[in-house]
């Protein structure tokens, strides 16, 4: 008779069920995986034999068919070796699994028979609740993300001894989760140490508000890098839903910041100039997330962002657009959160000091403009808000008078992004960034004044939709700010001065 094994599998960052079908009957000695199995299953084969043996019982020595269904899905990973060893098991009357339709089992075996932890817990834990199965039987290096997971029951194992022993007695203890944490921000950086520079401050403020894309340009040393680290201060903490999406895409990384903890502080990714389009979007033999996806509801800080390669800075168009990352490759299909906001800075030269008070700029304009060409309109459109981060006197810089800390900064944007949870609790997203074209219309209505000028900036500048778009995104993040319903004229206008970049002129 066979044996029917719960476990399941992950196609980016969604969990799918396996059925793990054991038959052993009577013939010559094989040991066969079928159901679509890559290298890593088929190798489970001489694993499961060695822990069986290792732990005391007995291998059978007859036809071994292993079927993991559905036949017709790629199967990747490490996470079938315990559900494979339970069912021989329990196949060959070697032990007795009560209730086994109940659990599902998930983890990677040593050839002494240890648990190893895998790749991929949480998504497949989450799948398992969405299929109505409560208990879950995961090696004890995944149980804390495991744990995360409302409605689960998470029995954490670090051997096979330790299963068949809890399986035999039938005592199952759930693991309780120590609440730890995952920092990805340094906490010591905070915004009083920033000397000046008020009017980036609030582009910042602004930014972190609405979870608007940033670009800030100006000379070497005026503190453009200083202020980018500091964002993460001031963002809000995040939800259970979005620590829980966050948590997915480190978990199916396989990236060692994890740690067996939950994230709960917004990512802050900041990869160098030389990354190619690979680590930004992803992908790879195992079709793994870049670092766009690794700051999913977090922040993606671009440095000296006209220093990458332009082929690899248009690969941010689609995401920024979309808020996912499709990766289509002969492996395979896979989508990826996205949900970034953009951060860069950059000078406005090559030399840097093109528009400076203080030191004389030697670039020429054929220079310059195919500096500045490294980024496109299309891309240009992509970006809400440009700040410009001037060079500070010597009495500001000598002066003890401090700004404000990022805990009062951090308190204004909690109050905004609080409304707008308010808001779009029916549309499912976060903040007014998210907004489509739909909601643009609902929650950002004007006045006729309003309208009147909005009708006068489309008309001079000849902006195009999409920056229209996002206008009217940012003005109803500065009216939450100032904890107004409507938009007026003067969100309007502050809104259309972050449209400044290099040459002062409207983009």
């Amino acid at each position: 008779m066979a044996i029917k094994i719960i476990t399941a599998t992950f196609n980016g960052v969604e969990g799918i069920e396996v059925n793990v079908e054991i038959d052993i009957t009577g013939g010559l000695p094989c040991f066969n995986i079928v159901g679509l199995a890559d290298t890593a299953v088929k190798e489970s084969k001489e694993r499961v034999r060695s822990a069986i043996m290792n732990s005391g019982y007995e291998f059978p020595i007859n036809r071994i068919t292993i079927n993991l269904a559905p036949a017709d899905l790629k199967k990747d990973g490490s996470q079938f070796d315990l559900p494979i060893a339970i069912g021989i098991l329990v196949a060959t009357g070697q032990i007795r699994f009560n209730h086994m339709n109940k659990y599902m089992l998930l983890g990677e075996l040593s050839l002494l028979g240890d648990i190893k932890k895998i790749r991929g817990a949480l998504p497949i834990v989450i799948c398992g609740v969405n299929n109505n199965i409560k208990n879950f039987i995961v090696p004890i290096d995944n149980a804390e993300e495991c744990s995360l997971i409302k409605n689960a029951n998470i029995f954490a194992v670090n051997s096979l001894l330790d299963v068949i022993k809890r399986i035999e007695n039938d005592e199952w203890t759930c693991y309780k989760r120590k609440r730890k944490v995952k920092n990805f921000a340094n906490m010591i950086l905070d915004f009083d140490d920033v000397i000046g520079q008020e009017s980036c401050k609030r582009a910042i403020e602004v930014a972190a508000a609405g979870g608007h894309n940033l670009v800030m340009f100006g000379p070497p040393g005026a503190g453009k890098t200083m202020m980018a680290k500091r964002i993460p201060s001031v963002l809000p903490s995040l939800s259970y839903e979005e620590s829980l999406e966050v948590t997915k895409v480190y978990s199916v990384s396989g990236n060692s910041q994890i740690d067996s903890v939950i994230v709960s502080e917004r990512p802050f990714r900041n990869p160098h100039h030389t990354a190619s389009r690979l680590a930004l979007v992803g992908g790879g033999n195992n079709l793994l997330p870049g670092e766009i996806s690794l700051a999913h509801n977090g922040v993606l800080y671009l440095d000296e962002i006209l220093e990458f390669k332009k082929n690899v800075l248009e690969v941010l168009r689609q995401p920024l657009e979309d808020r996912i990352i499709r990766i289509s490759r002969a492996a395979g299909t896979i989508v990826y959160p996205a949900n970034i906001m953009l951060v860069a800075s950059l000078n406005p030269c090559p030399c840097g000091y093109y528009g400076s008070n203080f030191k004389q700029c030697v670039c020429s304009e054929i220079e310059i403009k195919r500096y500045l060409n490294k980024l496109s309109g299309p891309l240009i459109d992509r970006i809400d808000i440009f700040s410009f981060v001037g060079t500070l006197d010597y009495k500001d810089i000598h002066s003890d008078r401090r700004g404000e800390s990022s805990k009062e900064i951090q308190k204004r944007v909690e109050k905004a992004r609080k409304k707008q949870k308010q808001r779009f609790e029916k549309d499912k997203i976060y903040c007014n960034s998210q907004m489509n074209e739909k909601q643009i219309r609902k929650y950002c209505s004007l006045d006729k004044s309003s309208t009147d000028f909005m009708k006068m900036v489309f008309q001079r500048f000849n902006i195009s939709a999409r920056v229209y778009s996002r206008l009217l995104k940012v003005a109803r993040t500065i009216a939450d700010l100032d904890d107004r319903e409507g938009i007026i004229e003067s969100d309007l206008i502050e809104a259309l001065q972050y449209r400044k970049f290099i040459d002062q002129k409207i983009i």
